[in-house]
């Protein structure tokens, strides 16, 4: 069988602390970080990715 190319992550928001995205990515990509929406701010901010345990 073959091994998956793509690697499930989280989007934490790094003001709050909200895991408020799920995504994949390639595993030789570099960690992910994005302007998203956070519905609690109402408003853009920046997102981390944090590996899906």
């Amino acid at each position: 069988m073959a091994k998956d190319k793509r690697e499930y992550v989280m989007l934490v928001c790094s003001e709050t602390g909200d895991i408020n995205y799920y995504t994949s990515r390639g595993k030789a990509t570099p960690k992910l970080e994005l302007q998203k929406y956070n519905p609690r701010l109402r408003k853009h901010t920046l997102h981390k990715e944090k590996k899906r345990k």
